[in-house]
């Protein structure tokens, strides 16, 4: 049984979890959608009630019905390396692929229909509430006049975008800004904008969740930052990620968001307030863990490793 890898040409986060696959045997074989009818090919067929469905990946047939997996990394957009690409060709080839991949009984890290939903910001502030997370005050607005009562109430804020990276190739990140006081907010009425309450925060939390197993890392403020540097991804930090306990009612929140997500896989942003709270930021459903793992040296690829290979064994180093 194949572990199938959908990422693009140049991630590293999976070759961590690659090698880990590797070293116990497990078969894998990592594709990137981008190279769907060009080094890649597919063919499905659906006859007297019976289907049949193979994927060839550089020379290497893979049947539908031996797939035990599929992790949907960081895929890119299908065919957009095809001889002649085009919209109608991506669709197409998306359609056929992942259509295919649906019909199979492999288990998803996370599924196509699940990861889709599971990025939208609104959806996740409002599914961490119902979860039990502290989640700081936010509101999304293209209303002006919304947003300058918003800052009224709250008068310290900060502004991130509601999608995420920006859609240039490569994805270029936002950061996380702290709004100046005074702030007209006039401009707000030409695009959604995302403004919360900023968490005096001591520390980071990154929470790794891996199906049921929860692996957070920490990441001290020093007392002498700047309180302007908001974005733990853009500050200057000299403090290493360390592992941390996850409080059992933070874990008992988290557990019921990913149910409620139907998510196997989800990289949590916390904001730790001197209090001791964890403020629930964000949930990626495929947020990167090779810097957290680096540092803390917590088995996070093993623990993917083993959740795609479905308790085949895969532990110890690998090589």
């Amino acid at each position: 049984m194949t572990v199938l890898i959908l990422t693009c040409e140049e991630d590293v986060t999976a070759d961590m979890v690659i090698l880990r696959l590797n070293a116990a045997g497990v078969p894998v074989v990592r594709l990137d959608p981008a190279d769907l009818t060009r080094g890649v090919a597919l063919s499905v067929e659906f006859v007297q009630g019976v289907s049949h469905g193979h994927l060839s990946v550089a020379g290497r047939l893979v049947s539908m019905h031996g797939l035990r997996s599929v992790w949907v990394r960081r895929p890119g957009v299908a065919a957009a390396r095809a001889a002649q690409p085009s919209a109608w060709l991506t669709e197409e080839a998306s359609q056929a692929l992942y259509g295919m991949l649906r019909g199979t009984s492999a288990r998803w890290m996370n599924h196509p229909d699940a990861a889709r939903r599971a990025r939208h910001k609104p959806w996740q502030l409002r599914l961490a509430q119902l979860s039990g997370m502290p989640v700081p005050a936010t509101l999304i607005t293209t209303f002006p006049q919304a947003a300058r009562e918003f800052a009224e109430r709250f008068p310290d804020l900060v502004v991130k975008p509601v999608s995420g990276a920006h859609p240039q190739e490569p994805p270029r990140a936002v950061p996380t800004s702290r709004v100046a006081p005074g702030t007209d907010f006039a401009a707000v009425a030409f695009g959604p904008t995302l403004l919360q309450r900023r968490v005096a925060k001591r520390a980071d939390i990154r929470l790794t969740a891996v199906g049921d197993r929860l692996l957070a890392a920490r990441k001290a403020v020093a007392a002498d930052a700047d309180p302007d540097e908001v974005d733990v991804r853009f500050a200057p930090s000299l403090s290493p990620w360390l592992p941390v306990d996850v409080p059992p009612h933070v874990a008992a929140a988290v557990h019921t968001y990913l149910r409620g997500a139907e998510l196997s896989y989800g990289a949590f942003d916390f904001a730790e307030d001197m209090d001791g709270i964890w403020w629930f930021l964000e949930c990626n459903q495929s947020g990167q863990f090779g810097f957290v793992e680096m540092d803390t040296g917590q088995p996070i690829a093993r623990t993917i490793a083993e959740w795609l290979a479905d308790g085949t064994g895969v532990s110890g180093s690998p090589g």
